[in-house]
């Protein structure tokens, strides 16, 4: 990818604090807004009555309390019920890059073809290390291009699409809400026992030395795919998408405009602590 051609650049202007991560240039960052914020806060369905959710009484006031725990922080939060289909969401329809979350949409067009050993170790890279050579090769070797838009299409993904740069995967354009339902369609599809797996193993530290246990990463009960980014001149990404309890998929995305990672990590753990105390998880 291109990123890894602008990091001789970067570093001859400003240091940038903490692991290197992925980096991504061009545009700025706001341009990614393709249509109008929607502010969908507390946007449910009508739950199964035989069974009691976690987000049956969340309120908007308190939906969107949670999402200005991360400060500075532009922030996409989404909850969805697997067992009732009722969701909520604060600017669950706004969106992001994706940064690494892109993986986990490739990696479930992938898992529904022939694999090689080869192509399932490097998805499971991709998806428990976040290895970022790995999905270099499936981006490629998969069709990333047209695989975001079939998985879109089958998962009625409404606000996830391809970037504008074939070689930029880190710019696959995705809401909070998509990711949820990502989850969902993940959980009855081909690809779940992989993914599961993979997720479930997914260490502290990324190929790349980043410390990806921010988020929902590491809480117990929960696996997680994470994604981190910085976008010049001075935005960093910081998102964390899985499953609590086999029960909620929890997507939080968000995005720093202050360059500093500590703070951006600060952001996402404070809205992630939030979201999970009101699924009754604590600590």
């Amino acid at each position: 990818m291109r990123w890894a051609l602008i990091l001789f650049f970067v570093a001859a202007v400003f240091v940038v604090p903490e692991a290197s991560p992925c980096l991504a240039h061009g545009k700025p960052a706001a341009d990614v807004s393709r249509g109008p914020d929607v502010l969908d806060t507390a946007e449910a369905d009508t739950p199964d009555p035989g069974s009691s959710s976690a987000i049956a009484g969340m309120s908007a006031t308190e939906l969107s309390g949670i999402a200005a725990a991360g400060g500075a922080s532009d922030v996409g939060l989404a909850v969805l019920d697997l067992q009732t289909d009722q969701a909520v969401s604060e600017q669950g329809d706004k969106p992001f890059y994706s940064a690494s979350l892109s993986k986990l949409i490739l990696a479930v067009d992938a898992l529904q073809q022939q694999l090689s050993g080869e192509d399932q170790d490097l998805i499971h890279r991709a998806l428990s290390t976040s290895d970022d050579n790995a999905m270099d090769v499936l981006w490629t070797r998969f069709d990333g291009m047209d695989a975001i838009g079939r998985v879109a299409a089958a998962a009625g993904l409404t606000g996830t699409h391809a970037p504008d740069d074939p070689s930029q995967w880190g710019e696959v354009v995705i809401t909070a809400n998509d990711m949820v339902r990502l989850y969902h369609y993940i959980l009855g599809s081909p690809a779940r026992d992989a993914v599961v797996a993979a997720l479930s193993s997914a260490p502290a530290t990324a190929a790349d030395g980043f410390d990806q246990a921010f988020g929902l990463l590491g809480v117990t009960g929960v696996y997680a795919k994470q994604g981190w980014m910085y976008y010049l001149p001075s935005d960093v990404y910081l998102h964390s998408a899985g499953v609590l309890d086999g029960r909620y998929a929890v997507a939080v995305l968000t995005t720093s405009p202050t360059g500093s990672w500590t703070t951006a990590r600060q952001s996402i753990n404070a809205v992630a602590s939030a979201v999970l105390a009101k699924l009754g998880v604590n600590g």
